[in-house]
C-alpha cells in the first residue's frame, strides 16, 4: 500500500469518528473533502488568532439573509459557541455550527494562515574580533526553528566548503564554529535555553544519547540541493561530555564519487608517475601518513577509485566508512565494540581480494597481518599516524622491530598536508635577507630555482574573500623504498632514526614536506606563513 492510500484510509477513519462525535454533541456533521481546497474563503468575521485559539472557522457570511455558518471541531470550547449564539441572536441574525474533523480544520487553516516562507541570510565567516558578524548569525540561528537549525547549519557549512562544525557548550551560551580550509572560524553563539531541544534534534538524527556520560560516535546523512543539482552529504558525529553539557563535532564528507580521482588532487607529474607505477604492481604495501584532517582518506579513496575495475576484487576495512564507492566491498569495523582491523583483515584475505584497504594500522598485530598480506599477492593500502615518511619508518620499526619481510613488502610511503591556496588577489613581495638565507638553506640542492628573481606572495583580503585564501592544495612527500631504505628496515644499519632515514631518502631524490611547501610558496600557490603554520 503506498503512502497516499495510507493517508486516504486514515482520513476516512477520522471522518467516520467525527460523524459519530457530531451525533453525541448534537451538531450537524460536515464532510469538507470535496470543497476544502477550492471553496472561496470567508474573510473578516474572525481574527486569525481567534480561529487558532478556538478551533473555529467561518463557512459562510450573512450576505443579504443575515444567516451565518461556522465550522467547529471537538476541541472548540462550548462557551465560545454559546456566547456566539447569544451575540448573533441579540442582533436578530441566524447562526449555525457544523462539526468538522481536525484534519479538515488544518486544511482550512493552511489556506487562511499559510506558513510564511522565511529567508535566512547566508552565514559569513568572521575574523576573530568581528563581533558584528557573529551577532548577526547568532540572531539568525536563534530565530531558526529547532527542527530546521541543523538543515540550515549543514547547508551553510556545505556552501562555505567547511570540513567540520563544532558545537561547544560554554557557561552561558552554545558556541558554533566552522572549520574552513583548515582554520576554525567563530560563526555564532546560541542561547543556552536552546540546548535541550538542540541536542535532542542531533541525537535523534545521529542516533546518540543525550544522557550519556561517555564519548559517542554517530552518523547522519542529508541531501543538499543547490543550483538545480543534488549531492549527498555524509556527516560523522562525535560527542563528548564536558563541564557544561555535551560538545559535538560534525565532520562533513561532501561525497561525489566522480571527484575521487588522482588527477584532481593537484599532484605534480613526478608524484603522479611514482604513485601510478607503485599501485600498478599486484602486491606490496602503500602507507599514507599525516595528522587528522590532512586529506589522507581522500587520497586513499582516489587511489582505490583508480584501481576500481571489473578485473579486480577490492575490499576495504573502515572505522567508519566515510565514502561509499560503487563496485567495492566495504566492511565497517567497529573498534569501539571489540572489532579489530587485524581480525577483519585475516577474514577478508580468505575472499581472495586483489586490493585491500585497511583504515588504519594502530597496533603490531594489524601491521604484521598487513605485511603478510602484501607479500602473498595482495596490494595493501593503509594509513598510519606519523609526521613524515621517515618518521613512519622509525615508528613502524619501533612497533614490529627490524623485519626482513617488512623490507620486501613496503613499496611507498606518502606523507601529506593541506595548505590554503592564495586567491587571485595575492600580492608579490621580495623576501628579506633572513628569509632568503632560510630558503637557501632548506632548498639546498633543489634544482630549477631562480634565486636572482625570487619573490614570495602574501594574501590580500577582499570583500568577497576576507582572508585572501580560497581552497586548499596538497603538499605531498613521497618516499619510494629503494635498496638504501630497505637496509634500515632489515637491520643492516644500526643507527636507525628519522634523520638518518630522511638523509638517505633525500640522497635518492626525495623532497621533504618542508621543501615541497617552500616550493609551493615560491610558485605563488600559497604563502610562507601558511607553510610555517601547517608544516
Amino acid at each position: 500500500m503506498d503512502e497516499q492510500e495510507v493517508q486516504r484510509k486514515r482520513r476516512d477513519n477520522e471522518e467516520q469518528a467525527t460523524e459519530r462525535r457530531a451525533r453525541i454533541l448534537g451538531f450537524p456533521y460536515l464532510d469538507t473533502r470535496e470543497f476544502e481546497n477550492n471553496i472561496d474563503l470567508t474573510r473578516g468575521l474572525l481574527d486569525i488568532s481567534e480561529m487558532h485559539q478556538n478551533y473555529i472557522i467561518p463557512l459562510q457570511d450573512g450576505g443579504g439573509e443575515d444567516h451565518y455558518q461556522f465550522m467547529v471541531t471537538s476541541q472548540t470550547p462550548r462557551s465560545v459557541i454559546d456566547n456566539m449564539r447569544q451575540e448573533y441572536s441579540d442582533k436578530g441574525e441566524r447562526i449555525d455550527f457544523f462539526l468538522i474533523s481536525h484534519s479538515a480544520y488544518q486544511v482550512f487553516m493552511l489556506r487562511y494562515d499559510p506558513p510564511k516562507t522565511v529567508h535566512y541570510d547566508d552565514i559569513k565567516i568572521s575574523d576573530e574580533g568581528d563581533s558584528e558578524t557573529i551577532a548577526s548569525v547568532s540572531n539568525t540561528l536563534n530565530s531558526v526553528s529547532t527542527e530546521k537549525v541543523f538543515d540550515f547549519l549543514l547547508d551553510q557549512a556545505d556552501k562555505l566548503g567547511a570540513s567540520d562544525i563544532h558545537i561547544e557548550n560554554l557557561r552561558n551560551e552554545i558556541r558554533i564554529r566552522m572549520r574552513v580550509d583548515g582554520i576554525l572560524h567563530p560563526v555564532a553563539n546560541i542561547d543556552k535555553n536552546h540546548y535541550r531541544v538542540f541536542m535532542g534534534e542531533l541525537s535523534s538524527r545521529a542516533n546518540v544519547s543525550t544522557a550519556s556520560n561517555k564519548p559517542q560516535s554517530g552518523h547522519m546523512q542529508t541531501e543538499i540541493h543547490r543550483n538545480g543539482a543534488t549531492h549527498l552529504l555524509n556527516i560523522r558525529v562525535e560527542t563528548i561530555p564536558t563541564m557544561y553539557g555535551q560538545d559535538a563535532v560534525l565532520r562533513l564528507f561532501n561525497f561525489d564519487e566522480t571527484l575521487l580521482k588522482l588527477d584532481l588532487l593537484g599532484l605534480k607529474e613526478k608524484e603522479m608517475k611514482e604513485i601510478s607505477e607503485i599501485i600498478s604492481h599486484p602486491r606490496g604495501l602503500v602507507l599514507m601518513v599525516g595528522p587528522t584532517g590532512s586529506g589522507k582518506s581522500t587520497t586513499l579513496y582516489s587511489i582505490i577509485n583508480a584501481l576500481n575495475t571489473t578485473e579486480r576484487k577490492i575490499i576495504t576495512l573502515e572505522d567508519p566508512i566515510e565514502y561509499g564507492i560503487t563496485g567495492i566491498s566495504q566492511i565497517p569495523i567497529n573498534t569501539n565494540s571489540g572489532g579489530s582491523f587485524a581480525e577483519g583483515l585475516r577474514s577478508v584475505l580468505r575472499l581472495d581480494p586483489d586490493v585491500v584497504m585497511v583504515g588504519e594500522i594502530r597496533d603490531a598485530d594489524t601491521a604484521k597481518t598487513a605485511i603478510q598480506a602484501s607479500i602473498t599477492g595482495h596490494l595493501v593500502l593503509s594509513s598510519f599516524h606519523a609526521n613524515s615518511t621517515s618518521a613512519a619508518f622509525s615508528r613502524m620499526i619501533d612497533l614490529i622491530g627490524t623485519n626482513p619481510i617488512f623490507a620486501s613488502s613496503i613499496r611507498l610511503i606518502i606523507a601529506q598536508r593541506l595548505v590554503r591556496k592564495l586567491s587571485d588577489s595575492k600580492e608579490a613581495y621580495a623576501p628579506d635577507e633572513a628569509t632568503m638565507n632560510y630558503l637557501r638553506k632548506e632548498l639546498d640542492g633543489v634544482e630549477g630555482i631562480d634565486w636572482d628573481n625570487l619573490v614570495l606572495y602574501r594574501p590580500v583580503p577582499t570583500e568577497d574573500n576576507p582572508f585572501g585564501y580560497k581552497g586548499r592544495t596538497v603538499i605531498m612527500e613521497q618516499l619510494v623504498v629503494t635498496e638504501d631504505i630497505q637496509s634500515f628496515i632489515r637491520g643492516d644499519i644500526e643507527d636507525i632514526h628519522t634523520e638518518a632515514i630522511e638523509k638517505a631518502a633525500k640522497k635518492n631524490g626525495m623532497l621533504t614536506l618542508t621543501q615541497k611547501g617552500l616550493l609551493a610558496a615560491i610558485s605563488g600557490e600559497t604563502s610562507l606563513e601558511e607553510v610555517s603554520r601547517v608544516i
